[in-house]
């Protein structure tokens, strides 16, 4: 793929829009707006009794509360894993012994280069939450059960939450 024009349109505190034009391999060309982001950590905290913890807050795109894997921007000079454990430590108040990668993807590749980095935290020990200052965010426990009703019946909305969980049953199922 070879860029051949690209134009800053927006530029906010946590994303870029650009107008871009760009020729692939085969010839083709492509026009696209592109949402330009550094990129996200998700982290699936799981406890000793293989439950597992989310946030609930309101998202203002989707005009509701949902209920989600704790997750955030990588901020510039820091690594995936380092953003996961500050998100985790943010928004729950958990530090984790272990955290493990368990996949890389991308939300929505149509227009939007956001990649999130998907991580399995163990081990955990409680702490004092510290949400950034336009977060209002509860927390709650969810058994696997539980999390395959709401799965099932349309009450985890958010992909990375279903990603998640999908995958946590995927990994869990190969040990």
């Amino acid at each position: 793929m070879k860029t051949i024009f690209s134009k800053e349109l927006l530029h906010t505190p946590i994303f870029r829009v650009t107008m871009d034009q760009a020729v692939e391999p085969g010839g083709f060309e492509i026009h696209r707006a592109i949402v330009q982001h550094d990129g996200s950590a998700v982290i699936m905290p799981v406890d000793a009794k293989r439950r597992v913890l989310l946030v609930r807050q309101y998202r203002l795109p989707a005009q509701q509360f949902l209920w989600e894997l704790p997750a955030g921007r990588i901020d510039p000079g820091e690594t995936p894993l380092k953003a996961a454990r500050r998100e985790l430590a943010e928004e729950t108040g958990y530090k984790a012994k272990k955290v493990e990668k368990l996949a890389e993807f991308y939300a929505s590749p149509g227009f939007l280069a956001e990649k999130m980095n998907l991580f399995l935290a163990t081990g955990l020990t409680p702490g004092a939450a510290t949400p950034m200052e336009d977060e209002r965010i509860e927390t709650k426990w969810f058994t696997t059960a539980e999390l395959d009703k709401m799965v099932s019946t349309g009450k985890i909305r958010d992909g990375k939450t279903l990603i998640g969980f999908l995958m946590w049953k995927r990994y869990r199922a190969g040990k």
